[in-house]
């Protein structure tokens, strides 16, 4: 099966964990997705993920201790694969699964995903569960030195055992039973462990085995750029980041992250930028709260990850979103970049500003975006930015307030005022 077949443009879509970290429960989710049908999914958003820790007892009760308690009781089956925790998926006991709330999620025309950590649970490995379709236990494909040092539910498998790779498909066998869409894999992006560049092909042959599309995204970043072509070979997305969170020095350092990865972007193969923190965040984490983005920091974020292409995956509660943040999320000509554009080039940043441009795939027309770092300032239209006829007028529509701006031929000496840690977003043709 070719991942690129099903995943023709950036994956957009809603995930759990930036709002309900390890809490997220059944109702939550159909709340959200039910949201996201109503008012989101005809600007192109269509994913419902569920997050961390899903197969987890007692999530977030010891919160002022841990995010993740350590050895806590896990839904699990005879074959050593994680189930949803039915006290809060009560859809999935007597061996449903994610099922139900999928096909719920599917019925509203979306699509369904998961997280999971890479490796196989300890819980599996220490009481010798089986490995479905051999005669080999837990314990003898589990690495023991291979542990995420940030969660502890898991061992990574040992690559060269034949019982690991079977593992795996019977892992993506159960997913694709359950109708899953979405898989992001996590403690495996950045390879802090020997196994895990290995684990990532194991995964992918998984989910050609399973004979389901599913897109496969990994986390955590920062990915390594000496390992792009195995991340594009064998994955659909990469985190470029670690978690990005509401923080502007995160942002700013996104200029640079993006450029080192620009030429990296391709049908099936998307860097991924990580998760939107607009809206209301961190209740999960016991520090609810409003995104600390400005408005104007938030449209700098979304043209940057519009025109960049990345994946876009909301953490916010959607059924709160407020009527700007709505619009922001639904601007259909700023989403159109996701998948009418391409060849995005960052052509200059300095301290001061970024500008960075791309082409239309079916019209004749370009983007241009000019990132401000600074106060409002009126910053000066280099006619070298747009590379057109400078003997024909040209027209550009800033795609945030639908303002127009024509340029007269052999037109010189236009500024544009950008605001303190904004954005201008153009559609440039040529009349």
């Amino acid at each position: 099966m070719d991942k690129n077949t099903f995943a023709l443009t950036p994956p957009m879509g809603w995930n759990s964990y930036d709002y309900y970290d390890t809490t997220v429960t059944e109702e939550d989710v159909k709340k959200n997705a039910d949201f996201m049908a109503k008012h989101m999914k005809s600007s192109g958003w269509e994913y419902i993920v569920v997050d961390i820790e899903w197969y987890a007892y007692n999530v977030g009760s010891m919160r002022d201790k841990y995010q993740y308690i350590p050895f806590e009781k896990v839904a699990m089956d005879e074959y050593s694969r994680l189930l949803p925790c039915p006290d809060r998926f009560p859809s999935a006991v007597d061996g449903n699964g994610f099922k139900p709330l999928a096909d719920y999620v599917h019925s509203l025309g979306l699509k369904f995903g998961i997280h999971i950590m890479r490796g196989i649970p300890r819980a599996a490995a220490h009481m010798h569960t089986k490995v479905k379709g051999t005669s080999v236990t837990a314990n003898e494909i589990a690495d023991p030195s291979s542990i995420c040092f940030w969660n502890p539910d898991m061992y990574g498998v040992i690559p060269n055992h034949p019982a690991s790779q079977e593992y795996y498909n019977s892992l993506f066998e159960l997913y694709a039973e359950w109708g899953i869409d979405f898989i992001k894999c996590d403690d495996i992006c950045r390879m802090d462990m020997p196994s895990a560049k290995q684990e990532i092909v194991m995964l992918h042959e998984a989910i050609k085995h399973c004979n389901r599309p599913m897109v496969l995204s990994l986390s955590p970043g920062p990915a390594k750029l000496e390992e792009a072509w195995h991340y594009e070979r064998y994955a659909n997305m990469w985190r470029i980041t670690d978690d990005f969170w509401d923080h502007w020095p995160l942002l700013l350092n996104m200029f640079e992250r993006c450029e080192h990865w620009q030429n990296h972007v391709s049908t099936g193969c998307y860097p991924d930028c990580d998760m939107i923190p607009v809206g209301s965040l961190a209740k999960g984490f016991n520090d609810e709260r409003m995104t600390n983005f400005t408005k104007d920091e938030q449209i700098t974020m979304m043209t940057l990850w519009s025109i960049f292409r990345s994946p876009m995956m909301l953490g916010t509660e959607l059924t709160t979103l407020d009527s700007w943040t709505l619009e922001l999320l639904t601007n259909k000509n700023v989403m159109h970049l996701l998948s009418g554009s391409h060849g995005a080039k960052q052509l200059m940043r300095d301290d001061k500003q970024a500008v960075w441009h791309s082409e239309d795939i079916e019209e004749n027309v370009t983007y241009l975006a000019i990132f401000n770092f600074e106060g409002e300032r009126e910053i000066e239209l280099n006619t070298e930015w747009l590379n057109l006829d400078s003997s024909i007028a040209t027209e550009l529509t800033e795609l945030w307030m639908n303002e127009v701006l024509t340029l007269e031929p052999n037109f010189s000496g236009v500024a544009i005022t950008v605001p303190f840690h904004g954005a201008k977003l153009y559609k440039v043709r040529q009349k």
